[in-house]
């Protein structure tokens, strides 16, 4: 089931944060020192956020969050945070957490989306590549950054 997550379930949701991004950067997680529990708490009850879980058998195993960022566009929304339990990755919760986030996007009226994702995050980069998005023209990386900016067109409503 995919739903919006709930403020009393931010500690499970940073577990399955926590665990899937040590999969991509090899010496540590930074911002080690943060309070994570409080940052997703923040995110789920921010009026202006939503956070879609996945949920299966009481057990969260994927969680988009996602928002107009400052600056941008009313249409285009950025996806802030995207992860998939790392034991369940080819089953297709990510896919299907994608499509839930595209189809929220698109009921909101939105014509596009942006991310950005680690350089070192091969796996996630071909993941998003497959669903369509695409380097961000607005954005090139700067010399140094660890990160891409992708860009999805999510396109008219129906």
């Amino acid at each position: 089931m995919i739903r919006a997550a709930l403020p009393e379930e931010a500690a499970a949701v940073t577990e399955l944060h926590l665990r899937a991004r040590s999969t991509y950067y090899p010496d540590g997680l930074p911002d080690a020192d943060r309070d994570w529990v409080a940052s997703w708490r923040s995110a789920i009850e921010r009026p202006d956020s939503q956070v879609l879980c996945v949920v299966e058998r009481d057990d969260i195993i994927g969680v988009a969050s996602f928002r107009t960022a400052e600056g941008a566009p009313a249409d285009t929304v950025k996806l802030f945070q995207f992860h998939v339990d790392p034991d369940r990755w080819r089953a297709r919760i990510g896919t299907d957490l994608h499509a839930a986030c595209v189809e929220r996007w698109r009921a909101d009226g939105r014509l596009a989306a942006t991310l950005d994702v680690h350089v070192d995050n091969r796996r996630a980069q071909a993941f998003y590549r497959r669903l369509g998005w695409v380097p961000d023209p607005e954005n090139p990386p700067a010399e140094g950054d660890h990160h891409l900016f992708l860009r999805y067109g999510v396109g008219a409503t129906e």
